[in-house]
């Protein structure tokens, strides 16, 4: 028989895991409303850098929030079901009860 699963190598709940991703999309979205307003302000090569900031921030925003991993750090466990094996006996016997 398997080793049954403790609650302490549960991943984290879906609530906290979006939690988290919301935290890290508002970051970057942050980060992108500075390098806006900086590019307004700033003159020369920066006011290009802060745009492209802007720009860009949102798809790598979206792929750092969504990123797949676990983000405890603890490796994901995989549960095994045991294989249910039924003798070709056992159909014999059950048609011969139901009759």
């Amino acid at each position: 028989m398997e080793k049954t699963q403790s609650v302490t190598n549960l991943d984290i709940s879906p609530e906290a895991e979006r939690k988290s991703r919301m935290v890290r999309y508002l970051i970057a979205m942050s980060i992108r409303v500075v390098c806006i307003i900086g590019g307004v302000f700033v003159e020369g090569w920066l006011m290009w850098v802060c745009f492209a900031g802007a720009i860009f921030l949102p798809y790598f925003a979206v792929i750092i929030a969504n990123a797949a991993g676990n983000t405890s750090g603890r490796s994901a466990k995989t549960v095994v079901a045991p294989t249910l094996k039924i003798e070709a006996a056992a159909f014999e016997v059950a048609k011969r009860e139901k009759s």
